[in-house]
């Protein structure tokens, strides 16, 4: 029985999807996969036995990737399988971001005495706030979440701009037609009552929201924020709150700077926060990992190209190797010579890596596989 050890408590979803061959457990003997949400493993102690990681979740800031990629372990993440759960929260933030939701509710349960209604009816003008129909949102980044977001923003009634320089083609065709595209970041930030976030954190993004790019923004613009905290400057955005520059923002990224600020709505962070998220991002993941274990297919990695083939032959050898000349041809030329014709071959490559998958026509002896001598293969597996 193969073992997955599971850092954070995983959907049984997962264990249904992985079937009798497998155990998910969180005291594995030699583990052949991780499985995770949260937990960090930027100090963690990898077993040399873990082929793959996977997190039940887009985001894989708290996974070493490139470190592991050295070391042959390919990292999954399951994309769009919360989408729909941080899509709901995003057009809830939108009416928080107009209402005076959250402050009417804070403030209604202060009220004493037997008069409450009264006291209520008196009270709610101070919470009076704004329809979100006719108004524009910026939605940045077109990925699952964005589009969707977008999408329904359009039924809302809201006009919608886009901004996604690296759209895929999949997200172009979901793509509502009523949305407007724009090759611009700052026409956005200049055309928006709304904004909304929902790109990943990368050097690019990180701090994109600060007082240059805010100070390019309408007056009294909302911010949402339910993607990652850092792509954002707290204390800009704190001090463009208190000047009425930002009339709210909206995030669930909690940091002390931006607790008890008038204007500022903190939440836990509930993005993915669903049992239906949870039960996707667990399915996805767990589908992930048995292709790739019982078939070496590499599909949603964020650290190696994703590379899936058929099964052709007898035999099938992956190969985890860098992306330089001559790795290939090291590999089928000790395979060919040792009498085995190749059936099937297929290599793709991404950045300073690359993985090989070979269907052999008969069965390789693992000391045929001891032949091959490049020090440019990280992992080489007979499956």
């Amino acid at each position: 029985m193969k073992e997955i050890l599971k850092l954070n408590a995983i959907s049984q979803s997962a264990v249904d999807v992985l079937g009798a061959d497998y155990k998910l457990t969180d005291k594995p003997s030699a583990p052949v996969a991780v499985m995770l949400r949260s937990f960090s493993m930027h100090d963690y102690d990898l077993p040399q036995s873990v082929l793959a990681v996977a997190r039940a979740g887009a985001g894989t800031n708290n996974i070493p990737s490139d470190a592991y990629a050295e070391r042959g372990v390919v990292v999954f993440n399951t994309p769009g399988a919360n989408a729909n759960a941080v899509k709901e929260l995003a057009l809830c933030s939108l009416f928080m971001c107009s209402r005076g939701i959250v402050d009417g509710i804070e403030w209604t349960r202060t009220l004493t005495g037997n008069d409450v209604a009264k006291q209520a009816e008196n009270g709610k003008k101070q919470f009076a706030g704004n329809e979100i129909m006719g108004k524009t949102l910026g939605v940045v980044g077109l990925g699952a979440i964005g589009v969707l977001v977008g999408n329904n923003a359009v039924r809302l009634g809201m006009n919608v701009l886009g901004y996604d320089p690296y759209i895929s083609i999949d997200s172009a065709w979901k793509l509502n037609h009523n949305i407007e595209k724009t090759e611009n970041l700052d026409e956005l930030f200049k055309k928006s009552d709304y904004i909304t976030l929902h790109v990943p954190l990368l050097p690019a993004t990180r701090g994109m929201i600060n007082a240059e790019t805010i100070a390019k923004m309408k007056d009294g613009v909302n911010i949402i924020n339910l993607s990652r905290g850092e792509l954002c400057v707290n204390a800009d955005v704190v001090d463009a709150v208190k000047c009425g520059k930002i009339r709210s923002y909206v995030t669930d990224f909690a940091a002390p700077e931006l607790l008890g600020v008038k204007g500022i709505t903190v939440m836990p962070h509930l993005g993915a926060s669903t049992d239906e998220a949870e039960d996707n991002c667990a399915v996805m993941a767990a589908r992930e990992l048995r292709d790739f274990i019982e078939n070496g297919n590499i599909t949603n990695s964020v650290n190696f190209p994703a590379c899936s083939s058929p099964r052709a032959g007898v035999c099938r050898i992956t190969v985890i190797h860098r992306n330089v000349k001559n790795v290939i041809k090291t590999i089928t030329d000790v395979i060919t010579g040792g009498g085995i014709n190749i059936e099937n071959f297929v290599s793709r490559s991404r950045g300073e890596y690359a993985y090989t998958i070979i269907d052999a026509a008969a069965d390789i002896d693992a000391k045929l596989l001891d032949k091959i001598d490049c020090p440019d293969i990280l992992r080489i597996r007979k499956i």
